[in-house]
């Protein structure tokens, strides 16, 4: 499994994704950090490629977060991900809220998504902001291989994300996260300010993961990166992530996610 960080990435290895690439490894992944461009050479040997909230260099400082949200990839890179797919590769796609969504809009296109370059909240706006609950007893959590794994120890039925996006899968995707009702998409022009003319939308019901088979190979797209590392966020150190109460089954539905990615299950 190779980690991109060739694209300004906000989450890394040794960064907000050392527990991410650990559980993987307790798991008997093989996990690199990737620092070349996406070309036929680079992916050589991947199985599975991670992109976890890539940014143009305009976007890379937090200072500049506003639009416009510029493409992470060159349009030559993702023609060779798209093919690398079809040939039987496998691609990880996490985009958090605005601008990471419009950064990976268009290699999300190239599989038929539709990130929406926002921030989905369930709540009042804040950071960390209220954690959005999945589960498979209201439907927001659909049943799954994602959700039943092999095993009974793999059974997901909930599950939590932090803020992210809303994003509209394509026809042949298998929806992992349902938004519930009364969530709103709110775009702002620069991140985490929001104003009472912010623009805003009920995307109760759109996607905030989802898979998809692609030829031979396999994509993933989640809309929430925070869910997926353990942090302590906010001047309050509020656990965030799989260290979250609210979130003791993301772990789980990680490891089926890459597991399904893999190929090692059905």
């Amino acid at each position: 499994m190779v980690l991109d960080e060739a694209h300004h990435n906000y989450h890394t290895l040794k960064g907000r994704y050392v527990t991410f690439g650990r559980l993987l490894r307790d798991d008997g992944f093989v996990v690199t950090a990737g620092r070349e461009p996406f070309g036929p050479e680079g992916l050589d040997g991947t199985d599975v490629l991670v992109v976890a909230n890539a940014l143009a260099a305009e976007n890379e400082a937090e200072d500049d977060w506003r639009l416009p949200s510029p493409s992470a990839f060159t349009t030559v890179e993702i023609a060779t991900v798209r093919s690398w797919v079809e040939r039987g590769g496998a691609l990880f796609l996490i985009a958090d809220h605005m601008p990471f969504p419009g950064a990976a809009h268009e290699l999300a296109a190239a599989f038929g998504f539709e990130l929406l370059n926002s921030f989905a909240l369930n709540g009042e706006v804040g950071y960390p902001g209220p954690p959005i609950v999945f589960r498979s007893s209201d439907g927001s959590l659909p049943g799954s291989p994602l959700t039943r794994g092999q095993g009974p120890e793999d059974v997901v039925d909930s599950v939590a994300s932090f803020t992210g996006e809303a994003f509209r899968a394509p026809a042949g995707a298998v929806r992992v996260l349902v938004l519930p009702p009364g969530t709103r998409a709110l775009l702002p022009d620069t991140s985490w300010a929001f104003h009472d003319d912010t623009p805003q939308a009920d995307v109760s019901g759109w996607s905030q993961g989802a898979v998809l088979q692609v030829g031979r190979g396999r994509v993933a797209v989640f809309g929430e990166a925070a869910m997926f590392s353990a942090q302590l966020a906010g001047p309050d150190r509020k656990p965030m992530g799989m260290n979250a109460p609210v979130a003791s089954r993301n772990a789980r539905l990680l490891l089926n996610v890459m597991r399904w990615l893999a190929g090692a299950a059905p």
